[in-house]
């Protein structure tokens, strides 16, 4: 299945910032357009104040890439845009440069589903200045916000401690391109199954839903309206509690509960959408329970995050099943991820790689220089740390690793004890796909994998543990005299 095709008939391509079809003209002017650079695409703090991330949205980027394109309707719209003056803005050998633009980068990421952390590269791109420069755009746009959502989705999984989740977020969703992508991310991150039906057939992800409150009020009674929905749905019957008032809704499903156990069917459950979840989740499980419903879930929704859940766990509410949509489809709490891609190291006339690093008041946005690579860490199956490194630079079998941003931070790490793999695998190369897609199961088995592998500090709400990430101890010595180069005429 191509994603992108299947959702849109045309190229996507011009997906990108103008400034990107800019600065390639510039390069393309230059003559430096196939010029081989290196792009690391990473994130700077851990979303939702929390202590990881997981990666994910590496199928639609692949997908991207693999169609990537300028089309003769794409080649036409820049033709018509003007300069300042009024005259076309690119040449016309610009343009058919573009219209013959075959991919050729080679892309390495670390395959969705893994957690991450900080400062890693989650993406790198080797190739044409031209090229690399290009998709810069829509590489974050696709990443940045399905990482957010499959990590407020593992968070809200974590807070259930397996309970099932349903994602509820569709009609909450921004715009149809969100909707859908908050689906699939959200089902990696941890959810069981979607509302979403189009996602559900898109995805291969199982759907989910109940009925709302305009069936109630079709009819003249609420008894009435649950018999209707059960002998439409004998086999499915989650009934809507809280139109009128919520325990006397419970009551309601409990008869019609009756008639289909008489008929040799059995009631699901019962859903709640208001009020005070802890005690009305007690009080009707009291009466599903009384009256030999024990097996019946209470399904609850009502504006959930994590942190709700998790108060609802620790009042001992008594839900089994939770729907959550507006704060987990928007990333409510914090609606960007802010990953960044930044230029690490070009190839100089002479064939010889240069490191490239930008400076900033800020040191958290001085990026990396090199062409890293991740290493990750094991101890008794257990992730216990991570060292970025420059593939030239190699790796020792003592290696110390510097924290990014503050060097009086360090750890020792020794291959010798530890176990470990390199997180970052080929995608493409010179523009032929070399990636696999796993699978949208695989990919949710391998969340729940990474989630037990990193230490519950890490997974906390409030002051989660740091898990340690370092540079390797030649690629932070590299980092420091680069920095000290660039600001050599600097005082303080």
């Amino acid at each position: 299945m191509r994603l992108t095709r299947d959702l849109y008939n045309h190229s996507l391509t011009l997906l990108t910032d103008f400034y990107q079809l800019t600065m390639a003209y510039a390069y393309w002017k230059e003559g430096i357009a196939e010029r081989e650079c290196v792009f690391n695409l990473y994130f700077r703090e851990n979303p939702f104040g929390g202590g990881y991330a997981i990666t994910c949205g590496l199928d639609y980027i692949v997908d991207y890439l693999d169609q990537l394109k300028f089309s003769d309707s794409d080649i036409e719209f820049l033709e018509n845009i003007k300069s300042a003056k009024g005259n076309p803005l690119f040449e016309e050998a610009f343009l058919k440069y573009l219209s013959n633009l075959k991919f050729a980068c080679d892309v390495d990421a670390i395959p969705e589903g893994t957690v991450v952390f900080p400062h890693e590269p989650l993406i790198r791109v080797m190739g044409p200045a031209l090229q690399s420069q290009i998709i810069e755009t829509p590489l974050l746009n696709i990443l940045n916000f399905q990482t957010l959502v499959a990590t407020k989705a593992s968070r809200i999984a974590y807070a259930a401690k397996g309970d099932q989740v349903i994602e509820f977020g569709l009609r909450r969703a921004q715009g149809v391109d969100g909707a859908i992508a908050a689906s699939r991310a959200a089902y990696i991150g941890g959810c069981s199954s979607t509302s979403n039906v189009l996602a559900g057939k898109l995805f291969d992800i199982p759907v989910a839903g109940t009925h709302a409150h305009s069936w109630i009020m079709t009819f003249d009674t609420e008894l009435e309206a649950f018999q209707a929905y059960a002998d439409a749905l004998p086999d499915n019957c989650i009934f809507l509690v809280d139109t009128y008032h919520t325990l006397d809704g419970v009551r309601n499903a409990v008869e019609v509960g009756k008639i289909l156990r008489e008929r040799g069917k059995e009631m699901v459950g019962i859903r709640i959408d208001s009020g005070d979840l802890a005690y009305i989740s007690q009080q009707a499980r009291i009466i599903l329970d009384n009256s030999g419903f024990e097996k019946a879930l209470i399904v609850a929704s009502n504006d959930l995050d994590e942190k709700l859940v998790q108060s609802l766990k620790m009042q001992d509410a008594k839900i089994s099943v939770w729907g959550i949509g507006t704060k987990l489809v928007t990333a409510y709490d914090q609606p960007a991820l802010g990953a960044v891609y930044k230029l690490s190291a070009i190839r100089n006339d002479k064939g010889k790689w240069e490191n490239k690093l930008k400076l900033s008041e800020q040191s958290i946005k001085v990026n990396n220089p090199g062409i890293q690579q991740v290493r990750r860490y094991y101890q008794n199956g257990k992730m216990v740390a991570d060292m970025i490194y420059d593939i030239h630079l190699g790796t020792k079998k003592v290696n110390t690793i510097y924290h990014p941003v503050d060097a009086t931070k360090r750890k020792t790490l020794d291959e010798n004890v530890l176990e470990h793999r390199d997180l970052l695998v080929p995608v493409f190369r010179q523009g032929r796909k070399r990636y696999g897609f796993p699978g949208m199961q695989a990919i949710k088995r391998k969340v729940e994998d990474e989630m037990k592998k990193i230490h519950e500090g890490v997974k906390r709400f409030e002051n989660p543990h740091v898990f340690p990430v370092g540079l390797e101890e030649s690629l932070h010595h590299q980092k420091m005299d680069l920095i000290l180069k660039l600001r050599k005429y600097e005082t303080i």
